[in-house]
């Protein structure tokens, strides 16, 4: 194994890794930005007040881009197990 292979392999993951985990993380910025605009407008300094919106928000991703983050996975796994042979030689 070349260090070439593990820099490839490695970018690979943290390219998929990223790709899985950002749908999720933009839905909750976005809500995080949209509730600390209210809580600016109307000067409602609550703390827990985002989570329950964002847990609500993270969950209605999940559920919107979990075939295609399941899909993602199952490729970038499938990938990895062609490279065992290639790898052993």
């Amino acid at each position: 194994m070349t260090p070439q292979m593990v820099v490839s392999i490695g970018r690979e993951a943290l390219m998929v890794t990223l790709m899985v985990a950002g749908p999720l993380l933009l839905f909750g910025l976005v809500v995080g930005l949209v509730i600390s605009i209210f809580q600016a407008v109307t000067q409602i300094q609550e703390m827990t007040l985002t989570f329950i919106p964002k847990i609500l928000a993270i969950a209605l991703a999940l559920l919107i881009f979990l075939p295609w983050m399941i899909n993602m996975l199952t490729d970038f796994t499938n990938h990895m197990f062609a490279l065992i042979p290639t790898l052993a030689g």
